[in-house]
């Protein structure tokens, strides 16, 4: 039963409350920075676990690894919040110097990158650390994807300034990031691509195209390099070659298997005990499922969802152009990025080779994931009801100080 004072309502609802807290104006900025944090709050937590034993081999201790995940952590989170304090037209006038810096790093990466695991596609810097470029020019062409085709405006209902020079851009750096040996990230730019220009408008029939065009170029790629066809043929069927090919993919089901509804408990995970390559980083999600059972997994997927919700509506809400390309750019990233990762580890798709995330072990990964979200931030601050309730915020902060 519902009680008044006049006519307005002093209860209500469980829904009522819901509805009322979505309807806030800063909403949206809430869901994003939330979600965002507590899947980086499980990410330094699992990720502590998860390499402790291959942290003590290499380093002789259990938590150098998870030490420098908490400092890439930190890091992020002041970029975020900073990035989360700036103006539309800051991102639009970096357009160019991103895109440009991101081509001139995975040039430079060519030359003077070293190779890890078969791939060229890290640059040293200093002590211990090193930097991928393939994961900053994903951030580089959405920025500049998105302004560009917010420059053309109504132009870009002809293909050729659809297109043009978008997609010759996108190409480039796919096959730079190819020549690194980097076919994870290959696609995720690709998909990135396909994202902001669907948000643009584009025609579905331009969609049938590049997919096939995609596939085929899939197709041909797996052809050219053995381990990609190995991973394509242990996914059809792990048990052929579960000694080799399908032993990565056969130890993360163990993992997942092995951890039943509640898991067998923080930092308890047998399978990291060297059985389950890259258990901090490209494989991470089966030791969630396994020491936090299927109520943690739910929990990941949970949060990615409510993130993805919180970036869409933004993108559905915003009148600005540029905050739609770039958020659903954004989207798109973070979203198939999640799904490749969580899919390839359940079986579900090939192994792709990408980091789960927010989750993963890697600065290179996190830093400009959350950087993105910070630029995302902003987008969310100044919509003009974020704005309006931000002032009043400010005004009552500023009286209750008197």
């Amino acid at each position: 039963m519902t009680m008044t004072d006049g006519s307005r309502k002093v209860g209500g609802p469980p829904s009522s409350g819901i509805r009322l807290a979505f309807d806030n104006p800063l909403s949206t900025y809430y869901i994003i920075a939330v979600s965002t944090l507590l899947l980086l709050v499980i990410g330094v937590v699992m990720v502590t676990s998860a390499s402790s034993i291959e942290s003590f081999k290499v380093f002789g201790s259990a938590y150098t690894l998870a030490q420098r995940q908490a400092m890439f952590a930190v890091i992020g989170i002041f970029i975020m919040f900073l990035a989360a304090r700036t103006a539309i037209q800051f991102w639009r006038g970096l357009a160019w110097t991103l895109l440009l810096g991101s081509l001139a790093l995975l040039v430079a990466v060519l030359i003077i990158g070293v190779e890890v695991r078969g791939q060229q596609n890290w640059i040293e810097l200093f002590g211990p650390f090193r930097l991928q470029p393939s994961e900053f020019a994903k951030l580089g062409i959405i920025v500049w994807g998105a302004d560009l085709l917010t420059r053309k405006d109504l132009r870009i209902h002809t293909w050729s300034h659809l297109l043009v020079p978008l997609l010759p851009v996108s190409l480039l750096m796919i096959v730079l990031v190819l020549l690194e040996g980097d076919f994870g990230n290959a696609l995720m730019i690709a998909v990135i691509t396909a994202g902001i220009l669907f948000a643009a408008g584009a025609p579905l029939r331009l969609f049938t195209v590049l997919g096939v065009v995609g596939l085929v170029s899939i197709y041909l790629l797996s052809l050219a390099a053995p381990y990609r066809m190995a991973r394509v043929m242990s996914w059809m069927d792990p048990a052929a070659d579960r000694l080799g090919a399908g032993w990565q993919l056969t130890q993360g089901q163990y993992a997942l298997g092995t951890g039943g509804l509640w898991g067998v408990g923080l930092g308890a995970s047998r399978e990291k005990w060297g059985a389950l390559p890259e258990a901090h980083t490209d494989f991470i999600f089966p030791v969630i499922g396994e020491e936090l059972g299927l109520i943690g997994t739910f929990i990941v997927l949970i949060l990615f969802g409510v993130l993805a919700f919180g970036i869409f509506r933004l993108t559905r809400k915003t009148k600005d152009p540029f905050v739609r390309l770039a958020s659903a750019g954004v989207g798109c990233w973070i979203v198939v990025q999640a799904i490749l990762n969580i899919g390839s580890v359940l079986g579900l798709l090939p192994i792709s080779g990408v980091p789960l995330p927010l989750v993963s072990y890697g600065g290179s990964s996190l830093l400009p994931t959350l950087a993105a979200i910070g630029m995302l931030l902003a987008f969310a601050r100044q919509e003009p009801g974020a704005r309006v309730a931000l002032r009043r915020k400010s005004t009552t902060q500023t009286n209750r100080r008197r």
